[in-house]
């Protein structure tokens, strides 16, 4: 059975290996339902939203053309955050993970598509889907819990440097982009040593890493702020329109982050959330699997429109489940999920966006801290496929 940190109260106490996998026969059957019926709806509504987030980015950025006039840069600012949000979370997050391979076309392929973030796309398939979702919420393993550089359960030994951690989480929020760029290449771990930093393979995924950073540069900071100076040489003031584009971009990119990073943390950081020991994977089954996913995963209630704007990643427990069906679907889905919860007496962690929010940042905060009371290192040496026991 799936090995979860040592907890107070073992929400899997009550099942037995038979009820794990019979959730997963369960939950396979939903995911054959919506295999069965998918088709033509879903590739009309994912070339919609590309269609409707290009004409917002070309629309936004003929706008800031004028961006020596405050109201141009507030629209087209605004605008161009919106279409980067979009392009991120809705269309490219969903497309790299396969979501639309079915449709067979080679412009809306998870082999074939890039997207506007730091990150190339290959490398982040290989983080992100192979590794994040395999992993998820095991403590070591899945960087995406504590993005590497936080301290995520009371079961892991304290350190001093933890007390920076919300300012470290901040600015990896800011700058999150570059933040992921950086441990889909796991940098820290490959500058550690001279063997590692001369790793040819690394040395290759660096370059990779490298030139996408600076085509990001080129196409944000010089191309498009260069295509409003002659608008600015019109009114007089070329350098307040190179710059105020630059700064637009600049907005627009931080904008992204933020709420990419704050959908995420939500996803796998808020109060309810379960993590794993590093066992917990050993000889896992597919319910097991699933079981796992269900627990160390949350949602956020909303509108379409915010679903949308998540690229339905508020749906996190469903696409956890389910990471290859299309992400419009989990809407639909979501009520079948939460019935299968509340049928095995299974908490469904769901709240609203703000409450989430607080909830995940209030545990980076709390962590930055020593226990209130002694806890237990983590104990690797746990039997895998036991129950946690109950801590004292």
């Amino acid at each position: 059975m799936t090995t979860l940190q040592r907890k107070e109260v073992n929400p899997i106490a009550h099942l037995s290996a038979e009820d794990i996998e019979q959730i997963g026969r369960e939950l396979d059957a939903i995911r054959d339902e919506t295999l069965a019926v998918r088709g033509e709806k879903d590739a009309k509504y994912i070339r919609r939203m590309i269609k409707i987030q290009r004409r917002l980015e070309l629309g936004s950025r003929a706008v800031l053309l004028f961006s020596i006039f405050p109201p141009a840069w507030i629209l087209g600012t605004a605008g161009l955050s919106i279409a980067k949000i979009l392009e991120n979370m809705e269309i490219g997050h969903n497309i790299l993970h396969g979501q639309y391979d079915f449709m067979r076309d080679p412009k809306i392929h998870s082999t074939t598509w890039e997207w506007d973030f730091a990150s190339p796309a290959e490398q982040w398939k290989h983080a992100h889907n192979e590794l994040h979702h395999k992993y998820t919420n095991v403590v070591g393993r899945d960087n995406d819990l504590g993005y590497g550089i936080m301290r995520v359960d009371e079961q892991q030994r304290w350190a001093p440097a933890h007390l920076g951690q919300p300012l470290y989480n901040f600015i990896n929020a800011c700058l999150f982009e570059y933040g992921i760029a950086a441990y889909d290449l796991e940098l820290g771990r490959n500058l550690a040593t001279k063997k590692r930093r001369n790793n040819p393979e690394f040395r290759a995924r660096l370059r990779q890493v490298g030139r996408k950073i600076r085509s990001q540069v080129l196409k944000d900071y010089v191309a498009h702020p260069v295509l409003s100076v002659p608008v600015g040489l019109a009114f007089g003031n070329p350098f307040g329109a190179l710059f105020g584009t630059m700064a637009a971009n600049a907005v627009a990119n931080v904008v992204r982050n933020l709420w990419s990073h704050s959908v995420i943390m939500c996803g796998h950081f808020p109060k309810g959330v379960e993590t794993f020991e590093r066992t917990s994977i050993t000889g896992e089954t597919r319910g097991e699997w699933y079981l796992r996913q269900m627990l160390g995963s949350a949602n956020i209630s909303g509108s379409k429109l915010m679903h949308i704007m998540t690229g339905n990643l508020s749906h996190q427990i469903e696409h956890h489940l389910f990471p290859d069906l299309p992400a419009s679907r989990y809407a639909e889905i979501a009520p079948k999920v939460r019935a299968l919860f509340e049928k095995y007496d299974l908490k469904y962690v769901t709240g609203p966006l703000v409450v989430q929010v607080a909830s995940a940042w209030a545990k980076v905060f709390r962590l930055a801290l020593p226990n209130r009371k002694p806890a237990r290192d983590i104990d690797h040496s746990v039997p895998p496929r036991q129950p946690a026991q109950v801590a004292a």
